[in-house]
């Protein structure tokens, strides 16, 4: 359910692209960016900075988008958001005593401190990754063909790279699972 609610907005942005033009695409994505930002608020009473993040950033870029009536900004959106988290990712490995990843996941799944340092080294490269990709296809194919990329090939990205991380992650969950379960006998 989250994973869709996350992807509403750029379900929006796609719609509202196809059925009117890239301007009133990007203030829909504008509006449905707050508007999750807004819902998170008031359903788990605590800011998603990511989600925030990636609201300013919109607001920022769309709002020059608009301004300037060049559409060139908002295609930058993706991958400065991309650039934002695979910094914050790579900064976690100097700043703290736990990688990003580990502080935000290490409850509900837990991996020892060295893997954590490798998944998030893998996010760090991913992002890095889509970052350039998103410019890539920005600059060397059609507007359309870079809407669908973004929706939902970055998407299909994503789950892909997630799946990858199953075989290396799952001797540790079974393992997990296995500790659970003798604690609970």
């Amino acid at each position: 359910m989250k994973f869709l609610l996350d992807s509403l907005p750029a379900l929006v942005f796609l719609g509202a692209y196809f059925l009117y033009d890239i301007y009133a695409a990007t203030i829909a994505l504008i509006v449905s960016l707050f508007g999750l930002v807004i819902f998170y608020w008031f359903a788990e009473k605590k800011l998603h900075k990511a989600h925030f993040i990636t609201a300013l950033v919109a607001l920022a870029l769309g709002g020059l988008t608009i301004y300037l009536h060049n559409d060139t900004f908002i295609q930058y959106k993706p991958t400065l958001v991309y650039g934002i988290f695979a910094l914050a990712l790579a900064g976690s490995h100097v700043i703290g005593d736990k990688v990003l990843l580990q502080r935000m996941g290490e409850k509900s799944v837990p991996l020892p401190e060295p893997v954590w340092r490798k998944v998030n080294i893998a996010w760090v490269v991913y992002f890095a990754f889509s970052a350039v990709l998103n410019i890539w296809v920005a600059k060397n194919f059609s507007y359309d063909t870079w809407m669908l990329f973004k929706f939902p090939g970055t998407l299909i990205l994503m789950f892909v790279f997630m799946v990858a991380h199953a075989p290396f992650l799952g001797r540790y969950l079974q393992e997990a699972q296995q500790d659970q379960s003798r604690e609970q006998n």
